[in-house]
């Protein structure tokens, strides 16, 4: 199964990412190795928990950033 992954960094400057099509899963990490390791975990907890229920169907179409 392949995810989308979105990465922000926080005022801290972790990272963290959330992964849309499943409700609740994210998880942060110092450096990116870190967090595509724990998000990789996340993303199994998610399947577990919620079972065939997880994912929705999203397909990423594009980021935009809008000043205001």
């Amino acid at each position: 199964m392949e995810y989308t992954v979105i990465i922000e960094r926080d005022e801290d400057g972790y990272l963290v990412g959330s992964v849309p099509s499943l409700k609740g899963c994210h998880t942060q990490g110092r450096s990116m190795d870190e967090l595509m390791e724990r998000i990789r975990e996340a993303v199994l907890l998610c399947l577990e928990v919620q079972g065939d229920e997880a994912s929705e169907s999203l397909e990423l179409v594009g980021i935009q950033r809008l000043v205001v």
